[in-house]
């Protein structure tokens, strides 16, 4: 088998000796688990969105102190094989399924006591909704 080495520069750089591209199949997948997240804000809520496909509504916590949101999977992974007997073992197995967390620093402007999550389609989404901001008066002083 020949490798070829495919860049965009015709002088090989030093790194490509260290860091060759093909390497990066030997790594462990399952140390990597830190999930992409979607915050949204509209005029009355902030709506954090977390993908974390694979997992049961029973394997997150969601806990919010000093107003910090975090959120946390703490999953136990299972031995698996491709088939019904014990002989066939995976070739390739990219399906990350590990432990999480990632932690959020809320606005004072949110209600704490409001907050609601719902788990659908492989997506956490969690609503922050706001609390009602009082608009301040506009008084004008006068000079003497």
């Amino acid at each position: 088998m020949i490798t070829v080495n495919k860049s965009k520069f015709w002088i090989p750089s030093m790194f490509d000796e260290f860091f060759p591209a093909n390497n990066l199949d030997s790594l462990n997948y399952e140390r990597f688990s830190i999930p992409k997240v979607n915050i949204k804000e509209n005029l009355t809520t902030f709506v954090v969105e977390v993908a974390a496909p694979g997992l049961k509504k029973e394997d997150f916590a969601i806990e919010i102190e000093k107003l910090v949101l975090t959120v946390s999977s703490n999953f136990t992974p299972k031995r698996e094989t491709t088939g019904t007997d014990n002989d066939t073992q995976f070739t390739r197995k990219e399906f990350n399924y590990a432990s999480f967390t990632r932690s959020f620093t809320l606005p004072k402007k949110v209600k704490v006591g409001g907050i609601d999550a719902t788990y659908t389609d492989g997506v956490l989404t969690i609503s922050l909704p706001k609390k009602e901001v009082k608009e301040e008066i506009k008084h004008m002083v006068e000079i003497s």
